[in-house]
């Protein structure tokens, strides 16, 4: 798998955190009343920064990082006993994953919940979250092993662009709020969905 597929995986992957971490930037970036303020504040700035973006990049980073390397060990235990439709089995994760966030996008998205006024900071919040978004990047970690990734450096790329596009999610939705949510995870939905198609007619072409 080369670089581009890898990046486009990893983009595709973080649009759940993204998604969330605008939510979280959204609560971050209410008054303690729940009303979102019509001016940017000094309270709303300080709320809103670099520290608050560093925090919620670095949680969902890390799991998404960890989820993939897991499900890759996973995958590579049993993956010698069914090699022979390995890239069937990338198609299919790859597609359960992508469909699941295709269908998801055009679910309700409530601002409350992760979107809160109160701080949605908090450990308690933080890693449920973090959970939560990276479980799918555990399918794909499974499928890589079928795919021969080199997965250090995989897994790496995931959890910088993961990162970054967190962090830069907490101060886009705490400017625009959470108006481009569903978008995020349709976007990476499909892009996921391609990939697999992918994956299966480079199997077909090979015969």
């Amino acid at each position: 798998m080369g670089i581009i597929e890898l990046l486009s995986i990893a983009v595709g992957l973080s649009m759940d955190a993204f998604a969330v971490s605008a939510c979280i930037g959204l609560g971050l970036s209410v008054n303690t009343d729940g009303t979102k303020t019509k001016n940017i504040s000094k309270s709303r700035v300080s709320r809103v920064n670099l520290k608050s973006g560093a925090i919620v990049g670095l949680y969902f980073g890390f799991f998404q990082a960890a989820m993939p390397l897991i499900g890759y060990f996973a995958g590579v235990w049993f993956s010698d006993k069914i090699s022979a439709i390995g890239d069937w089995i990338a198609f299919l994760l790859l597609l359960f994953v992508g469909l699941k966030m295709i269908k998801e996008s055009f679910g309700k998205s409530g601002e409350n919940g992760e979107c809160g006024a109160d701080n949605p900071l908090r450990i308690k919040k933080m890693l449920p979250l973090a959970f939560a978004t990276s479980i799918d990047a555990l399918a794909v970690g499974v499928s890589f092993a079928f795919m021969s990734v080199n997965i250090f450096p995989a897994v790496s790329l995931i959890g910088a662009v993961t990162f970054i596009l967190s962090a830069a999610g907490v101060k886009i939705g705490g400017i625009f709020g959470a108006k481009f949510k569903s978008k995020a995870e349709l976007a990476g939905g499909i892009v996921l969905v391609l990939i697999g198609v992918k994956i299966l007619a480079e199997h077909f072409i090979a015969k």
